[in-house]
């Protein structure tokens, strides 16, 4: 049986367990031996990481094939409107490539979130605001890419589910066993 485990990465910790000599890692969160992410969070974003020891599910749940839905609460610079978010919808031609159609909305910050470790940076006359994104595909920073694109740069990335497993009361640096439903849709 595999073992699956939901982490929810705090800002500023790199998504492998050797160290790099400047930022935490994950061996500094989880002291499970043989597992490894499935996937991965840049550095400056926080949020749901699965990590397995089944190296051909590790390989399927990182694959761009795949096409797990992945969702993404999205702080912003300034307060999107109708034309951006379906800009985001019908995807977003970042010149390398052009993004999947998404699902996008405005939404309150989320209940529960947590303060990051640094702030984000506050303007005085410019508000923020939140976006809930939910892609089909993952590539290098596409979600900042995106919304940068669009006239509304990313302050704050966390993603909060993949496919049926969420962060639900997961603080920044805990983990615990993936359920046996969010097993199943993941194998």
């Amino acid at each position: 049986m595999s073992r699956i485990v939901l982490f929810n990465k705090p800002y500023g910790v790199i998504c492998q367990f050797s160290p790099d000599g400047k930022h935490p890692t994950l061996k500094d969160y989880i002291p499970i031996p043989g597992i490894y992410p499935a996937g991965r969070l840049d550095t400056d974003s926080e949020g749901l990481l699965i990590l397995t020891d089944d190296g051909a599910l590790q390989h399927r749940l990182a694959h761009p094939s795949r096409k797990l839905p992945k969702t993404y609460w999205v702080q912003v610079e300034g307060i999107p409107d109708s034309a951006a978010l379906q800009a985001l919808q019908g995807g977003v031609n970042l010149g390398d490539f052009v993004t999947l159609p998404a699902q996008a909305r405005s939404i309150s910050e989320p209940v529960g979130l947590w303060t990051r470790n640094p702030p984000i940076r506050e303007r005085r006359n410019i508000p923020t605001s939140w976006i809930e994104l939910v892609l089909k595909e993952g590539k290098n920073r596409q979600v900042r890419r995106m919304t940068a694109k669009v006239g509304y740069p990313t302050l704050r990335l966390i993603r909060s589910q993949i496919g049926l497993s969420t962060l639900a009361a997961l603080m920044p640096g805990e983990y615990r066993a993936a359920t046996a439903a969010e097993v199943a849709t993941l194998i």
